[in-house]
Order: structure tokens, then C-alpha cells, then sequence
């Protein structure tokens, strides 16, 4: 964590340390993109000019890395990178809570967490 806090701009620590999450600008769209330290993957969503999520991306690094090491991975791909990040990118259709069941919502969190591990 300490790694990922040094590359971080004084806008994104103060946005992580408050909220678990910082904003990353894309290189190439100039889209703006969320990451999260605390969620089941996609810990990485597309935002949309309102503020909100509005797609989440599945992407790492190959290999067995912590948490703070995938997340600077993910903050220079879509910094430097985009179009292959994006590439490279599972993406997950949001869908609003309300028009799922409380069955669905750990089902889709589960079956998540396991396409996650399998990539």
C-alpha cells in the first residue's frame, strides 16, 4: 500500500483515504475511471458525467500480487495505456439493485469472485 499511496496524486490519496477509492483519468478518451480498495471484482468502473458508476471492467496483472500492487497496475494501464486496458478488460453491465432479488445479488457477487480467480 505504501507503493501504490507514493504514485497516487495529493487529490487521489486524499480521495482513497477518505472514500476507499480514487479517480484515474484515461489517456486516450480522457473517461474518467473509479478504483476501489474494499470490492469484489470489478473493483474498476467507468464513471459517467453524472458522478455515477456506469460499467464495470474486470483487468489485473497476471499473477499472485497484493491488493495495493493490482490496483497501481490497474491506475498506470488506464493512465498510460487505455485502449489496451480496455482491451484487455472483462466488462460487467451494471444492474440496478432493484431489479435484482437478494438471491441474485450474492449469486452475481459469487459467481464474480470466481471469474476473477479463474482469468
Amino acid at each position: 500500500m505504501r507503493l501504490l499511496r507514493s504514485w497516487l496524486s495529493p487529490r487521489q490519496r486524499e480521495q482513497f483515504d477518505k472514500s476507499g477509492y480514487f479517480d484515474v483519468v484515461g489517456c486516450l478518451t480522457g473517461r474518467k475511471y473509479r478504483i476501489y480498495y474494499d470490492m469484489l471484482p470489478p473493483n474498476v468502473y467507468e464513471i459517467d458525467h453524472a458522478g455515477h458508476r456506469a460499467m464495470g471492467l474486470c483487468f489485473a496483472p497476471a499473477g499472485p500480487l497484493v491488493r495495493g500492487d493490482v490496483m497501481l497496475a490497474q491506475k498506470i494501464a488506464l493512465e498510460t495505456n487505455e485502449h489496451d486496458a480496455l482491451a484487455a478488460a472483462n466488462r460487467v453491465p451494471l444492474i440496478p439493485a432493484t431489479l435484482m432479488s437478494r438471491g441474485d445479488r450474492s449469486r452475481r457477487s459469487a459467481s464474480w469472485l470466481r471469474a476473477d480467480r479463474s482469468s
